[in-house]
């Protein structure tokens, strides 16, 4: 593998638009404004607001939410019949948007050369909204890898700004991914940006694993929230980069409050067992920790706000 970015990661947040794919979660207008205000003063550059599946109500919600030194963005698909009319729509309110092809041959259109003329053709006609246009690969790791590579090719040369791969079913594997996105950052000099799902609990592992073939940014939700299994996590993926000696501009202080705010705002509640903001993430129990438990913690608790504490055993009593 190829050795760690030392220029940063960017962290796209994505919860006020994969979250509410998440069963049972919807955010009120005021709690969108107070997750993005959060998400804003934890360093988070980008929120991705809009879904390509509810542009016209999504873009109405985001005329609403306050603005401040965040990006604002969205999906619409290049496969929309009006995707001309949606881009326009969405550059009333946001900075950029990306124009998603799905490329498994059961999502039209099926022919790989009709998804290249379609995808290019979006993004000529989209590029007279004069908003920035990326383009995004549902299914990226499940296709073909030269289909993904011809078609990523494309997408640049017709103005796409950068790239986002999807880990659509969550079914990849850090090693192979790496592989796949390092062939598209040798590729292709643009921003390249990975979408990772936790289907089977390696969401933040192949995250790790696209930074580490070059991908410079990551979509992902506070407390993983997301359709199925959830998404890459924020507050892991940030911890594990900084711990790794890259940066990604994120106030690490931030993440318990923000993880809190989530949690309280979806009604889905953080796991006492979370990673890094659960309340179990620094409770050391087995006897062997108690001398030094400093030995047995991935960070000092310190870095954000937490603190160390012993779980005494109970004193069983004989009847």
């Amino acid at each position: 593998m190829t050795s760690p970015r030392t220029s940063g990661v960017r962290l796209k947040d994505v919860t006020l638009r994969e979250g509410l794919d998440t069963p049972g979660v919807d955010f009120s207008p005021a709690a969108r404004a107070r997750i993005l205000r959060a998400l804003d003063r934890a360093g988070i550059e980008e929120a991705e607001v809009v879904a390509p599946a509810r542009v016209a109500r999504d873009v109405e919600r985001a005329r609403s939410l306050p603005r401040r030194a965040i990006c604002l963005s969205g999906l619409v698909y290049a496969t929309a019949a009006g995707v001309e009319d949606e881009v326009a729509r969405c550059a009333e309110v946001l900075d950029r948007v990306d124009l998603l092809m799905p490329l498994s041959r059961h999502r039209p259109p099926a022919a790989p050369a009709a998804k290249i003329r379609q995808l290019t053709s979006a993004l000529r006609r989209a590029a007279r909204a004069g908003i920035e246009l990326g383009a995004g690969f549902p299914h990226a790791f499940t296709t073909d890898r030269r289909l993904l590579l011809t078609i990523a090719r494309a997408a640049a040369d017709a103005g796409a700004r950068r790239l986002t791969l999807y880990d659509t079913s969550g079914a990849a594997e850090p090693f192979a991914l790496h592989d796949r996105v390092a062939a598209i950052v040798e590729s292709i000099a643009l921003p390249i940006f990975f979408h990772g799902h936790d289907d089977l609990g390696l969401a933040t592992a192949n995250a790790w694993a696209a930074t580490r073939a070059g991908a410079s940014g990551l979509d992902v939700t506070v407390n993983g929230l997301g359709d199925r299994a959830g998404n890459v996590s924020l507050e892991q993926a940030a911890m594990l980069l900084h711990a790794h000696g890259t940066a990604t501009g994120v106030r690490l202080e931030a993440l318990r409050p923000l993880a809190r705010l989530v949690a309280r705002e979806s009604e889905i509640p953080v796991s006492p067992l979370a990673p890094i903001v659960g309340a179990y993430a620094f409770a050391h129990r087995s006897p062997a920790h108690l001398p030094r438990p400093r030995e047995f913690e991935a960070f000092d608790p310190a870095l954000i706000g937490a603190t160390r504490r012993v779980v005494r055993a109970p004193v069983r009593r004989r009847p």
